[in-house]
Formats: C-alpha cells, sequence, structure tokens
C-alpha cells in the first residue's frame, strides 16, 4: 500500500505541473530500495536489508554539449513491474526466472533514465535518447560509487599502468585492500568487488556495450568513493608489422560518436551501469545480473551452434612425442591432433597461431594444407577453428568467413583486442554478426569480459578476460589462489577462457614457468576440478594429445564433462579460500572443488541435489600429492545422498564428482 500511494502521489504531481524531487524504487520482494533524487542533479542511493550500500551518487552524461542529469526536468515518471522467465542456452543454465521493479524518467530534450531493482541479483541504471542525432559525441559520463564506509574491494588493475590504462588484456590479479588505498594514478576494470558489513558483497560492472567503450573504474572524490572511466575514441592508430595489433597512438577528447539518430520508435540505448548485489560469497558466481540486462540474442535458430571440447595446440607448443615426424605447425601434426579428438569425443580443434601470414589470414602457410584437414577432420567427425587477429580478420571478414566456412572450418578464436574504447565492442559485435550469418562459432581470447555479448550472439562461446593458465608458460605469480578467486568476481559476468588441463602438475616449492614444456600449480586434481568450476561452452584441453593418451584414465574422466548446464550451485565456498560447485546436466550432477594453498577437508550435503542412493564416481588428490601434484585416486562408490561425504583436498588441491 505504501509504495502504490508513492506511485500516485508521483502521478498526482506530474499532473500537476509541479516536479517531484525524490522517487523510491523498491525490489518486488522488498529488501532492495533505490532512491532517486533530481534536484540540481541526478543522484541515486541504495540499500539491502535496511543496509545502506551506496550514498548518494551522481549519473550524467554529457552529449552535443550538454549534461544530461545536470538540473534535470522530470516530465513523467512511471513503474513497470516485469516478472519473467528467459532461456540462457550456452549459459551456466537453461532457464533464468527473473523478476524486477523498473523506475522509468523521462526528462526533457527526449533523454529517459531507467532504474531497476532486481529481486535476487541486484541494481542497475541506464541512460536512452530519442533525440540523439548522427555523429552527435558522447564527450563525458559520470558514474559515481559512493560507499558508506573504507570496505575492503578486490581490484584488477589496468596492466597498462598509470601511462597507459586503456591498453591492457583485462588479465591482472587482484588487489586486496581498502577502498581508500586505491591507487590514485591508475585504473581498474570491470567487475570489481567491494566486501560490505554482514557478508553483503557489491560488484560493480556494466552490460551491453555495444558501440560504446566499457566502463574502468578510478578513485572517487572521497576515500571511500569509485567513478567510471572510459577509454576516449581513438585519433590515431598504428598496426603492428610481426602481428597485425592495432594500437592506439592518440586519443579524442570525446568518448563515442552516435552512428545513427535516434527516434521515438528507435532510441538510442547507451550500457547498463550495475552492482550485483549478494548475501554470501556463495551467490557471486551464480548472479545473472549481467546476463540478464543484455540485449536478447540476434540469432533466432541456435541449434547449429555447438559447444564442447577442444584439443589446443598453443599451450603445449605442438610438443607431441612418439611420432615418425617432425611435429609442429604442419598437416601431420594436425592430423594427430585430430586422431586424438576423434578418438575421445572431443568436437573441436583450434589451430592457433601459424598456420597463416600474421598479417593478411587469406594467405594459408604452405606447410599447412587446409583444404586437406577440413576434409580429414570431417571424415572423423571432429570440426576446426582458425585463431586470428580481430584486426587481420576484421578486413577481410566476410570474405574470411565466406571461403573458409564452405571449406568446412567450424569458427574462430579471435586474438589481441587488448582494448575497450568504441571501436573495439563495434568490431567485435561486427565479427559475430558476420560469423552467425555463415554459422560459425567465435571464441573471443585477450579482450574484455562478456559484459552481456553472449546472450546477444550467443556463438560467441568464449570469453578471456581472465588470468588463466597459459600465465604459467612465463609467471611464477600465485595462480592457485587467483583459481579460487575470480570465479566469485570475474565468472559474475560469464564464461571464461581460462584453459585448464594439464597433465605435468607442480607442488608450491618446486614450481617453474616452462614456456616450451609448461605445467601447473597444484595437483592434478585440481586441474579435473576446473572444468565443472569454470563456465566454458568452449573448453580447451590444453595440454598435448601424447601427454593425454598416456593418462587415458584422466582423459576419459575429463571428456565426459559436459561444458553447458542445465542448473548450477554454489555448495561452498569463501573468496580466497576455496570453492565448491555443482552443476546438472539431465539427471547427472557433477560436483568441482579446488582450494588455495591450505589443505581442507571437506564436508558435503548431497541431500539438497537428489535423494536415495546412488553410483559416485570420484576423481580426489592422492595420499601423495603432498609429495607429488599427480597423485590422484579415482574411486567409484555407492554413497546414500542423506549422509554427509566426506573429501580431503590436498594444498593446491581439488577433486570432481559425478554423481550418476
Amino acid at each position: 500500500m505504501k509504495r502504490f500511494l508513492t506511485l500516485l502521489l508521483i502521478a498526482v504531481l506530474a499532473a500537476g505541473g509541479l516536479q517531484a524531487k525524490n522517487y523510491k524504487l523498491t525490489s518486488p520482494n522488498g529488501r532492495t530500495v533505490v532512491d532517486v533524487d533530481v534536484q540540481g542533479r541526478i543522484t541515486w542511493s541504495v540499500s539491502h536489508n535496511g543496509q545502506r550500500i551506496l550514498a548518494p551518487s551522481a549519473v550524467s552524461m554529457t552529449v552535443a554539449g550538454k549534461e544530461i542529469g545536470l538540473d534535470p526536468k522530470v516530465k513523467s515518471a512511471k513503474t513497470n513491474k516485469v516478472k519473467s522467465a528467459i532461456a540462457a542456452p550456452f549459459w551456466r543454465q537453461m532457464f533464468i526466472n527473473y523478476t524486477y521493479n523498473e523506475l522509468e524518467l523521462t526528462l526533457d530534450d527526449g533523454w529517459t533514465v531507467y532504474f531497476r531493482a532486481y529481486d535476487k541479483e541486484g541494481v542497475a541504471y541506464r541512460f536512452e535518447s530519442t533525440s540523439v542525432k548522427k555523429d552527435d559525441r558522447v564527450t563525458a559520463e559520470l558514474a559515481e560509487f559512493n560507499f558508506t564506509g573504507d570496505y575492503t574491494a578486490y581490484v584488477p588493475y589496468s596492466s597498462g599502468g598509470p601511462n597507459n590504462p586503456f591498453r591492457t588484456s583485462f588479465e591482472s590479479r587482484y588487489t586486496v585492500a581498502p577502498l581508500s588505498a586505491f591507487r590514485d594514478n591508475e585504473v581498474a576494470f570491470s567487475p570489481l568487488l567491494v566486501c560490505l558489513d554482514n557478508g553483503l558483497r557489491v560488484e560493480i560492472s556494466d552490460s551491453d556495450i555495444e558501440a560504446y567503450p566499457g566502463m574502468f573504474l578510478r578513485k572517487g572524490l572521497n576515500p571511500n568513493s569509485l567513478r567510471g572511466e572510459f577509454a576516449p575514441y581513438p585519433a590515431e592508430v598504428k598496426e603492428t608489422p610481426e602481428r597485425g595489433q592495432v594500437i592506439v597512438t592518440s586519443y579524442t577528447d570525446y568518448l563515442a560518436v552516435i552512428r545513427e539518430s535516434a527516434s521515438k520508435k528507435e532510441p538510442r540505448s547507451f550500457p547498463w551501469r550495475l552492482m550485483a548485489i549478494a548475501e554470501s560469497d556463495t551467490a557471486l558466481p551464480t548472479n545473472n545480473l549481467v546476463y540478464l540486462l543484455a540485449s536478447p540474442s540476434r540469432i533466432q535458430n541456435v541449434s547449429w551452434i555447438k559447444p564442447g571440447k577442444v584439443a589446443w595446440d598453443w599451450w603445449n607448443w605442438w610438443n607431441i612425442t612418439g611420432v615418425d615426424f617432425t611435429a609442429g605447425i604442419n598437416t601431420q601434426t594436425y592430423k594427430y591432433y585430430i586422431d586424438f579428438a576423434s578418438a575421445n569425443g572431443i568436437e573441436y580443434v583450434v589451430l592457433d597461431e601459424g598456420w597463416s601470414d600474421p598479417l593478411d589470414i587469406m594467405r594459408i602457410k604452405p606447410v599447412i594444407d587446409l583444404r586437406e584437414l577440413c576434409r580429414y577432420a570431417e571424415s572423423k567427425g571432429v570440426g576446426l577453428v582458425l585463431w586470428a587477429v580481430s584486426y587481420v580478420l576484421d578486413k577481410d571478414l566476410e570474405k574470411a568467413c565466406k571461403t573458409y566456412s564452405r571449406m568446412g572450418i567450424k569458427g574462430f578464436k579471435v586474438d589481441f583486442m587488448d582494448r575497450d574504447d568504441q571501436t573495439i565492442p563495434e568490431q567485435l559485435y561486427r565479427i559475430a554478426e558476420m560469423a552467425a550469418n555463415y554459422q560459425m562459432i567465435v571464441d573471443y581470447h585477450g579482450m574484455y569480459k562478456p559484459a552481456g555479448m553472449n546472450r546477444t550472439w550467443p556463438n560467441v562461446l568464449n570469453f578471456e578476460g581472465v588470468w588463466g593458465l597459459e600465465q604459467m608458460k612465463w609467471s611464477r605469480d600465485d595462480m592457485v589462489e587467483y583459481d579460487v578467486t575470480f570465479p566469485y568476481i570475474r565468472m559474475l559476468s560469464g564464461q571464461v577462457d581460462y584453459t585448464p588441463g594439464a597433465m605435468r602438475n607442480q607442488l608450491r616449492h618446486e614450481f617453474t614457468p616452462n614456456n616450451g614444456n609448461p605445467t601447473s600449480q597444484g595437483t592434478r586434481a585440481r586441474q579435473v576440478a576446473e572444468y565443472v568450476v569454470f563456465d566454458a561452452p568452449f573448453e580447451m584441453l590444453c595440454d598435448n594429445p601424447s601427454a593425454y593418451m598416456k593418462e587415458q584414465e584422466t582423459t576419459d574422466f575429463i571428456t565426459a564433462i559436459p561444458t553447458v548446464w542445465d542448473e548450477t550451485r554454489i555448495l561452498q565456498g569463501e573468496i580466497g579460500k576455496y570453492i565448491v560447485t555443482a552443476r546438472r546436466k539431465g539427471e547427472k550432477w557433477y560436483i568441482g572443488g579446488l582450494t588455495n594453498w591450505d589443505a581442507r577437508d571437506i564436508s558435503l550435503d548431497l541431500s539438497g541435489l537428489t535423494k536415495g542412493t546412488h553410483a559416485v564416481t570420484v576423481y580426489r588428490d592422492g595420499v601423495n600429492a603432498t609429495r607429488n601434484a599427480t597423485d590422484y585416486v579415482l574411486d567409484s562408490l555407492e554413497i546414500p545422498m542423506n549422509k554427509p561425504f566426506l573429501v580431503h583436498l590436498a594444498p593446491g588441491g581439488g577433486f570432481a564428482m559425478v554423481i550418476e
């Protein structure tokens, strides 16, 4: 009744020509409240379960010389209540049920600001315009996040540093520190996690980034504040001669260019700025806010999109053994990979860097007979995917898609974007659309988080934006702790191209990077568990086929794990310490657990998954995994679901289990 009276008051004031100054939006379950103030400028604040999350924070956009949100004049205000469900193919669950209330503030000059409060996921806002014209320029955007205390934050700083902050591969590890310690002269990319009191967690991110730069974060005006920072539109770029990467050498003084004039029938929407809200660490990896805010799929029939496992060449440096030919980037080596994939039910083989001229995707290296490989792969029931630098592919985009799809190629692994100014989302949407026109899948490597593109273009199956296993080829930094941190932060935005599966595993004290013959930190069972814990519809087997064939028991376990799911739950976990994930495919449950460098005994309550007594297969750390990281045990058991199941994780260890 109170909410109804508030809305009635808004309607009466608007009808009487008076200006309401404050608007209250409450989630349908009443637990999240957004207060919007329009006195002088638009600010919003947020509370959850009576706890203030966000102090008044200003929002605005400056377009064509006018700051929208400064001295706003509200022409009308209305709320919409939405309760619905959507299919979510290739996501962590098959369907998403959701409920939210929305406040729609229509301003003068054809602008509208939308605020949403979801029951489960969090809050968000976006600007929309019916009046912007083609070639109008967005010169600034203000997105403040003023917190009420000096809370601990998990901050992924840009690897470009203060001198080149907007050039980054979005692969940084997290700096854990109070908000007040945010570095004055650096920016971080999103999502960024803030840990509030009483176990409350808030992640700042964005969604539906299209023809607009992504949002970085910078220190705000007070010690507990952050504000959005956006890469300006490039003024000049140069192409690197060795790889065809494009690097920005200078920027303009604006953020974005409006490509088409808006109208009342087709308004121009700008990205959502969001705060995902969770009441515990374990609620973060399954928060669907970014996906829900994205534009719906532009592919009507997705039946041709096939997720699956991938035999990958680059990480293992083509180091196959026991063959009578020279291993490397050549036709014979890739036939070996195809044979391995076919024999093990692996859907794809990637031809990574080196199969073509680095500056011309239409020029195949003489050592590669691609037509013969396509013929051979088809005869074996395996799909081939080609690696490409994004700019090089984009130069010949339709020609490449047309030529290679007719040849039998199933998709592209696209690499080295390393920025997110307006031109990059435009390029990536363009590539995704053209690939879809030719029924080709895409794996985006060297880029930012999905930001909803995976809903709009579901043929894009993987996105990097994660400090993945490739780092072990050259870095000594701690990956084990990162593995139990990023699922709570980065995976909220969507799937990752982390590339697990190392067969050579090392303990903490003995780990040494090796580019040509790489290993992983932590145990073998950890690598297996990552196939359950990490979201990845297009999941690599990073090691070489010779190593997997020598470890057939492990290979069989890995290849039997699905890559898309009907349901996902986080059973236990604490950020930076451990995580236990349960996923259902059909009638089977798959459970994966990872720990940091602390040994851990976990008691699993399985009664919420299924009833009765079931056959269970468990792949876990062996008793000697503290001496030899490759040691594991594979058990087949009959387990009653109404009793706790105990499993021990070695330091840097893990486990995976299947409930039949």
